[in-house]
């Protein structure tokens, strides 16, 4: 079967075949891209209106068609070019998955003009952060995210005026501040916006990661590397179903079953974020660009999600691992309708192999994984179908324009089966970090992108990770770098030591979990602790797993906390 595949990618590589590519210079650095690739995201966007009469977004009981969007993004467009938003300027969203998101997210973009997916979880201190770091010249949000934000718009506007537009509210705003529907309802009435020319180097969005610092890090990710992801995407479906239809034809089976997806409508129930690139990049562009449907979820619940998937006959369910099992583990799967899905997966975390197998057996379509980052604009590799079935621990091989190095510590290559570190290069590499030339220089090295992450590939190019060099946990497809939350933790008074790491959980794959050691005659609880850090980060960051020692912590001959010894030992005598 594998030898299907490599037919199929040699096929669809081929000089002028769909995904051929070239070697083109991207910022001074040679480099592989998709000779097919549209210059900018724009381009897709108009390109949707052809599907005028699809539904677009279905939230709740609201469906918003094509046309309808592409009329409110018109409207918002307007709307921001009269109040001085225009090309190159930078224009936030903090909501949850609303329509608004994704109508403000085109209409940005239209103007030539970068978004700053916020994060919705953020406190208002953090929101203040990213607004400030990036230079927003509008923030885009809903009720909730204003009330944490409010008391801290005037300091935000005494350097420059930031445009603040409100939606889903009916209360009463700060000055300056609009009601979404009334800055849509008075666009008719506005000057039509200057025609814009969007480069492919242009930035088209602004993605906050958590920081290994103690801040968030706005990775700029350009056009070019939007629509490269995108056709990263589209690669993997069409030759996957290429080397399936050889396999068929050659007698071979592609897969333990023979079940086929039911009848389906192109689509997608998300229940990831907008704000982090699986959400935006690996689903609600290829969503656009096939001119399917885009199911939002108002919060997390796996029978709210078969309910959905039965009721909209979508093809693929987009989340991390977590969803995917309380899926199938759920008492209503065995009532609900799913047969329309053809594609279960996502990414933000591994997944167990256990998991593959179930989604094989009690689904019609394919298990299927990616595995990438915010600064590769979404995925680096691609798993699905057979191949992942063959190769579960696997996230498959590295896509076309990705040129894909294991190193060691040197920076030396290492041959196939040699476990190091992974470096990346390619179109969607992102163009570096708001504001932080010294990362930068670190981690971006002649268009070559240190992942943090160490893994192997093998002989057939297939990668696997074994561990992250960076200090982080994976919690629910949710970045948490421990340094962030370390920094809120020693802004207690009372604490001398603290050390976070990973816990293992079953739902969330890691939880946060802190070891402390306090300062003589001070006193503090775990609830202490936890009601301390929210006021000063996001929710998903605060530690569920608090011990507190009475010795100090173990260090290396550096100084260093070791980590890795300090968890092992107390994960041994705990559960915390």
């Amino acid at each position: 079967m594998h030898q299907h595949l490599r037919d199929a990618w040699a096929e669809m590589t081929a000089p002028d075949a769909p995904f051929a590519w070239s070697v083109v210079d991207v910022r001074g650095v040679p480099t592989r891209a998709y000779d097919s690739a549209p210059p900018n995201m724009a381009v897709l966007w108009q390109a949707s209106a052809a599907h005028a009469d699809n539904d677009y977004i279905v939230f709740e009981d609201e469906r918003i068609t094509y046309s309808s969007a592409h009329s409110m993004v018109t409207a918002l467009v307007a709307h921001l070019s009269a109040n001085g938003i225009g090309h190159g300027d930078r224009v936030a969203i903090a909501m949850r998955n609303y329509p608004e998101w994704v109508i403000s997210y085109w209409a940005t973009i239209s103007l030539g003009a970068a978004v700053v997916g916020m994060n919705a979880w953020w406190t208002g201190r953090e929101m203040e952060f990213g607004l400030t770091d990036c230079g927003a010249k509008a923030l885009i949000c809903d009720s909730e995210r204003l009330e944490r934000v409010e008391p801290l718009l005037e300091g935000l506007r005494s350097s420059d005026r930031l445009h603040v537009v409100v939606a889903r509210t009916e209360g009463d705003l700060p000055d300056d501040a609009v009601h979404w529907n009334n800055a849509l309802a008075a666009a008719d009435d506005l000057p039509t916006p200057p025609e814009v020319q969007i480069e492919p180097e242009d930035d088209v969005c602004i993605f906050y990661t958590s920081g290994t610092t103690g801040r968030p890090k706005g990775a700029v990710l350009t056009h070019r590397g939007a629509v490269s992801n995108l056709l990263n995407l589209a690669f993997w479906q069409v030759t996957t179903d290429v080397a399936e239809a050889k396999a068929a034809a050659a007698g071979t089976p592609s897969s333990g079953s023979d079940k086929e997806p039911g009848e389906a409508e192109p689509g997608s129930v998300l229940a990831v974020p907008l704000f982090h690139v699986t959400g935006c990049n690996c689903c609600l562009h290829p969503v656009t660009a096939t001119g399917g449907k885009l199911v939002l979820m108002y919060r997390w619940s796996a029978e709210k999600a078969l309910e959905l998937i039965e009721r909209e006959r979508v093809s693929t369910f987009t989340g991390v691992p977590t969803m995917a099992r309380e899926l199938i583990n759920s008492p209503d799967f065995a009532i609900r309708d799913t047969s329309s899905l053809a594609h279960l997966g996502g990414g933000g975390a591994a997944v167990q192999p256990d998991l593959v197998h179930k989604i094989e057996e009690r689904l019609e379509g394919r298990p299927s994984t990616g595995y990438g980052l915010t600064e590769v604009n979404g995925v680096i590799t691609v798993n699905s179908a057979h191949w992942f079935l063959a190769k579960p621990e696997s996230a498959g091989p590295p896509l076309p324009i990705m040129e894909a190095h294991i190193r060691d510590e040197e920076g030396t290559a290492l041959p196939a089966g040699a476990t190091g570190q992974l470096w990346v290069r390619g179109a969607n590499v992102f163009r570096g970090y708001l504001n932080r030339p010294e990362a930068n220089a670190e981690i971006l090295v002649d268009g070559w992108f240190d992942t943090g992450d160490i893994g192997y590939l093998d002989d057939e190019g297939f990668l696997f990770l074994v561990d992250r060099a960076k200090d982080m946990v994976l919690r629910g497809g949710e970045n948490v770098y421990s340094a962030e939350v370390e920094a809120a933790i020693y802004e207690h008074p009372a604490v001398a030591e603290a050390a976070v790491f990973a816990v293992p959980d079953g739902r969330l794959g890691e939880a946060v979990g802190v070891a402390i050691v306090l300062l003589p005659e001070a006193s503090m609880t775990a609830d202490d602790l936890r009601a301390h850090t929210a006021e000063l980060i996001a929710s998903f960051k605060v530690p569920e797993h608090v011990w507190f020692l009475s010795d100090p912590l173990p260090r290396n001959a550096n100084g260093k906390f070791v980590k890795r010894q300090l968890r092992e030992s107390l994960l041994e005598t705990s559960t915390g």
